[in-house]
């Protein structure tokens, strides 16, 4: 028998009390800009026991402005951007090549929160991608020395295989470095927070960064739900 994708749909209820505990937000009271708000809405995420809170959509365009989007894991943020990585020659990284503008989203059902981010992408040096790949585990290098993301796969077997390899190696050799490993930087030119409520009166809290002509710095504006 199969599933009525539609009775399911309509099965389901955002923000179960059971589970989702809706935080009162002050958006007056808000800092100046918005990356110490991401800090600490972060923090409160994992504090509630947000599964996997670091993880968030990306969202590129390719060279015909076509629009594409995929979950990858936040590597940093501070005063020069939100940190991704990825190999240069896969998808989102001929996406970048072509369009270095991009969007994220992250969302907490835990607190009922999502976070939007949009700017300008530009890549690390080098050096910085070779370290941020060095702090993280042997199966992320080893993913990262398989290679070949994106490109047509003959067979599970051909991936067992390469994937072996780079597993060996990485727990060999930790130091071995992956070329085609890229750190990206999203500079934001605008960040939005979403408080939901039970009553659907959502508050959305936006930053945009002030035009490069004017001194540095962030607008804020409340935007209806």
């Amino acid at each position: 028998m199969g599933t009525d994708l539609h009775e399911l749909l309509r099965s389901l209820r955002v923000w179960d009390p059971e589970l989702t505990v809706l935080p009162a937000f002050d958006p007056a009271a808000a800092p100046a800009e918005p990356l110490p708000l991401f800090t600490r809405w972060f923090a409160e995420a994992v504090a509630a026991g947000q599964p996997e809170p670091h993880t968030m959509s990306l969202a590129t365009a390719d060279a015909e402005g076509l629009p594409d989007v995929r979950i990858v894991m936040l590597h940093g943020a501070d005063a020069d951007g939100w940190s991704f990585a990825t190999h240069a020659h896969s998808r989102k990284g001929g996406h970048l090549a072509a369009r270095p503008y991009a969007a994220l989203a992250f969302y907490w059902p835990v607190l009922g929160r999502q976070v939007r981010v949009r700017g300008s992408v530009g890549t690390a040096p080098a050096e910085e991608a070779r370290a941020d790949l060095r702090a993280r585990s042997a199966g992320a290098l080893a993913s990262a020395l398989t290679g070949r993301q994106s490109e047509v796969l003959g067979s599970p077997e051909e991936l067992t295989r390469a994937s072996e390899a780079a597993w060996e190696l990485a727990r060999r050799e930790p130091d071995t470095p992956a070329p085609s490993w890229t750190l990206y930087r999203l500079r934001p030119d605008e960040v939005e927070f979403f408080q939901g409520d039970t009553l659907r009166r959502h508050i959305r809290l936006r930053y945009r960064r002030s035009p490069r002509s004017s001194r540095e710095g962030w607008s804020r504006e409340l935007l209806w739900p």
